[in-house]
């Protein structure tokens, strides 16, 4: 009997290798989060969401791809609120990794659409007769400066915001001013009365403000 001679038509084996280069990668655990998010948004509304989710819905439009959520709670970690991470300057949104050029303006950008609702919303009546508008407009303006501004609020006789402008920026408790200036200005621009606004970078959400009328 002639011996057995090596198998020839065994069954070809797996190429292991191939098959796992061909099975589909595990999704990141985010998969789906934006629009999970979304929907949330959509179904309960923008004031339900914390900041922080708040902040991740304006970051989609900055990074279109990826997890945001913890560049979200680095900001609110770094800044110290929501109002903070947009009262902060471009280079100060810098220092968190993650944020470059485009995304600081893009923040700044909502910031300013802030500043502009609040200031219409002062603008619309007459400011001595509406303090808590005033009050919520120089706290977004000032709240969350590093460091001391003046600024002048010149009002029309009616007591209504003509402009809003700074006069100087100082130190973190220093903002020299000058009353010649303010005058010179609100001759200028006609005003009847001036609101003068100072901040206190070191004694946070702390502002003062004056008002002198005039004839």
């Amino acid at each position: 009997m002639d011996s057995p001679s090596s198998v020839q038509d065994a069954s070809p084996q797996p190429d292991l290798w191939l098959a796992a280069k061909r099975a589909p990668k595990p999704k990141p655990h985010y998969a789906g989060h934006r629009d999970r998010l979304r929907e949330r948004a959509l179904a309960g509304g923008l004031a339900a969401l914390p900041d922080y989710e708040l902040l991740e819905l304006h970051l989609f439009r900055s990074i279109p791809r990826g997890d945001v959520k913890p560049l979200a709670k680095q900001l609110l970690a770094r800044f110290g609120s929501l109002a903070g991470v947009l009262g902060a300057t471009p280079d100060e949104l810098k220092t968190v990794k993650g944020v470059g050029d485009a995304l600081a303006l893009d923040l700044k950008l909502l910031h300013e659409a802030a500043l502009r609702t609040a200031r219409e919303a002062v603008g619309k009546r007459p400011v001595i007769s509406s303090w808590a508008a005033l009050l919520a407009y120089v706290k977004t303006a000032l709240a969350h400066e590093a460091r001391e501004q003046f600024r002048v609020l010149f009002l029309d006789k009616k007591n209504q915001l003509i402009a809003d402008e700074t006069m100087n920026r100082g130190t973190v408790d220093h903002a020299p001013v000058y009353p010649r200036e303010v005058m010179r200005r609100a001759l200028e621009l006609s005003a009847s009365a001036v609101i003068l606004v100072h901040n206190h970078p070191t004694w946070p959400c702390s502002i003062t403000l004056d008002h002198a009328q005039y004839h």
